[in-house]
């Protein structure tokens, strides 16, 4: 199986899979470059995989499902309208056209029904997940994103995360204030900076780089904690709180 990033709108990427003749995508915000896609290559759209309702990873959806009716697999949130499956924690997708099964984990935070894919090695993590840092809580609370994102960080260190934007860099420049004197993450932005230089994606990431270099994985950590209670300008008593204040740093960086 092949995974293929296809850009969207200014930063997004619809991740395309692609199987013998099949395939499947992960959140497609716009048809237009999945139709290109399914041409250039002459494919069948089988599966359409949703992570949350957010219009830059469902606006396509209506069309593609028009053209090609592919199994649609989306939370459980009237909000997404499309759907031949609804799925929610503990549930296995089947995805159709592939001998490929996904699990379904809950990581609210970002909204209150957002859902991550995992696979063998690898994980679709929409705005959860990012590349050296984590989605804004629109609908949920610092308790929800984090415990989330703990639960992503479990994962084996070699599982690939597909995130769902091109927010390395910034997110990488924040991390480094947070952390100015890591030298995994110094290591990091070298190369992230020497990526898109070439136009190249940064991503998919990897769990075991992302609890290494991401502050949003590290507010457990001694120093990661240090420097968000000077930001702050308090105490702060657990990671939570640590991860709350780091988030609402970022909020205005």
């Amino acid at each position: 199986m092949q995974i293929v990033p296809l850009s969207a709108f200014s930063d997004n990427y619809i991740w395309a899979l692609v199987e013998g003749p099949n395939c499947a995508v992960v959140d497609p915000g716009d048809a237009t470059p999945v139709e290109r896609f399914l041409a250039e290559r002459s494919l069948t759209l089988t599966a359409i995989l949703l992570t949350h309702h957010h219009n830059d990873h469902i606006g396509g959806v209506a069309e593609l499902a028009a053209r090609h009716a592919p199994a649609i697999y989306a939370p459980r949130d009237e909000r997404i309208s499309l759907a031949t499956q609804r799925v929610a924690e503990g549930d296995t997708v089947a995805v159709a056209g592939f001998e490929l099964d996904l699990q379904v984990i809950e990581v609210p935070g970002h909204t209150r029904s957002h859902i991550a894919f995992v696979g063998p090695g690898l994980l679709f993590c929409g705005d959860t997940l990012f590349a050296g840092g984590c989605g804004r809580l629109f609908e949920g609370t610092p308790a929800q994103m984090h415990a989330s994102l703990n639960r992503l960080a479990a994962l084996p260190a070699e599982t690939l995360a597909y995130c769902a934007h091109e927010y390395t860099l910034s997110n990488l420049r924040f991390a480094r204030e947070v952390e100015p004197d890591n030298a995994a993450l110094v290591a990091r932005q070298i190369q992230c900076e020497a990526l898109r230089a070439t136009g190249s994606p940064t991503v998919p990431s990897d769990i075991g780089t992302e609890r290494a270099t991401n502050p949003f994985l590290r507010a457990g950590e001694r120093q990661v904690q240090e420097r968000v209670e000077r930001q702050a300008g308090k105490p702060l008593p657990d990671a939570l709180a640590v991860f709350a204040a780091l988030r609402e740093w970022k909020n205005h960086f």
